[in-house]
């Protein structure tokens, strides 16, 4: 009845009667000397008994404590509480409050608890990453002195653009006529524009000078082809539209970024300047989607918003109207000039036949005196 290993070897040790041991081969010494498996029937799968075992040495017994809930009773405070009355709170049970694990791994910290320690890494990251604590001083200062002027034409644009759409609801605007303030957006925008060319040129200049000082090794055209490409799509943006000239600038700002950051990770540039450059793109890239939305709201307000082409073909247009205007009175002038000499001519001309008539007349009454005589 009992089938298990040693019963068996203990009826076997009495029963069989002792025999010479047989020679044996390599492989029936291998067999004898492999460890014993489980009996498990042969309509088992052999597989399982080779499955690990869970481990289930840190498991805990549930408790509201931290540790192992082997500690020493307190015997005062549990009198104390023994003391104490159970108040009954039926509006706190449920069917799953008074279920507890019997088993558990510890105590666990709740949910929310790890999203917030989450949010607090989040957050301290982006703190490290815009506190520039690496960053030398005179590069940090220039740098966020030249994101002023985008800054500044920025919300410029986007007040004028408020300004333009307040003189449209309510007649007048708030501190420009609507005139002056798209006269004013057609001057910020190419200053906007063109700061940003030249920025930009600016940015592959820098991989020139590094390659020149051989920081990070002599990199010939891997490095010198930023310098080209930088200036080459910069510069043609200052004759395209406004819009088609900041998008183009955004990519260009975007492409730099992460051509400088690809070459901090190659030791082409000191370890701050990747994370230097991605604060200095981010509010320039703000600044250019600012400008790129007031001036959608303009044009959604204001149908007649004029590009700086079309601002320089009405004033040539205007030019063209005023010498017009100048001809003609130039010409209506002379014709009155012309006119006025033709009444004096004629004036003076009846003036003459008069004095000629009294001539004459004076000359025929001393003649019939004469004859009188």
């Amino acid at each position: 009845m009992l089938r298990t290993t040693a019963t068996r070897s203990l009826v076997k040790s009495f029963a069989k009667a002792p025999t010479s041991r047989s020679s044996y081969s390599a492989a029936s010494s291998a067999f004898r000397n492999a460890a014993p498996l489980r009996q498990l029937s042969n309509k088992r799968p052999q597989v399982l008994a080779s499955l690990p075992r869970p481990n289930i040495g840190p498991v805990l017994f549930a408790t509201n404590k931290a540790g192992p809930p082997y500690d020493v009773i307190d015997t005062k405070s549990e009198e104390k509480v023994a003391e104490k009355e159970l108040e009954a709170h039926p509006e706190t049970v449920s069917t799953a409050s008074s279920a507890i694990p019997v088993l558990e791994r510890g105590p666990q910290k709740p949910d929310d608890a790890d999203m917030m320690a989450g949010i607090k890494a989040d957050v301290k990251t982006i703190k490290e990453t815009f506190s520039l604590s690496e960053v030398p001083r005179e590069s940090l200062y220039i740098g966020a002195a030249g994101v002023i002027p985008y800054a500044a034409t920025s919300l410029s644009t986007v007040y004028l653009a408020w300004d333009i759409n307040h003189a449209h609801a309510n007649g007048t605007g708030a501190l420009f006529s609507p005139e002056t303030a798209h006269q004013l957006l057609d001057w910020i925008t190419p200053i906007q524009i063109g700061y940003g060319a030249v920025i930009i040129s600016f940015l592959g200049a820098i991989h020139w000078g590094l390659e020149y000082a051989g920081y990070g090794g002599y990199q010939s055209y891997r490095r010198y082809m930023y310098g080209v490409i930088a200036p080459a799509v910069a510069w043609p943006t200052i004759f395209m539209p406004v819009e088609y000239a900041l998008i183009t600038q955004f990519l260009a700002f975007n492409f730099l970024y992460f051509a400088d950051a690809r070459a901090t990770v190659r030791g082409w540039f000191p370890a701050w300047y990747s994370t230097y450059r991605f604060v200095l793109t981010f509010f320039v890239g703000a600044s250019i989607v600012a400008t790129l939305v007031g001036r959608g709201q303009i044009v959604r307000a204001d149908h007649n918003l004029k590009s700086p082409v079309a601002y320089l073909k009405n004033d040539r247009d205007a030019q063209w109207e005023a010498l017009e205007r100048e001809e003609k009175e130039r010409r209506s002038a002379l014709e009155k000039d012309t006119e006025e000499e033709d009444a004096e001519a004629e004036e003076g001309e009846e003036e003459e036949g008069k004095d000629e008539g009294e001539d004459e007349g004076g000359k025929e009454g001393d003649d019939e005196k004469k004859e009188a005589n």
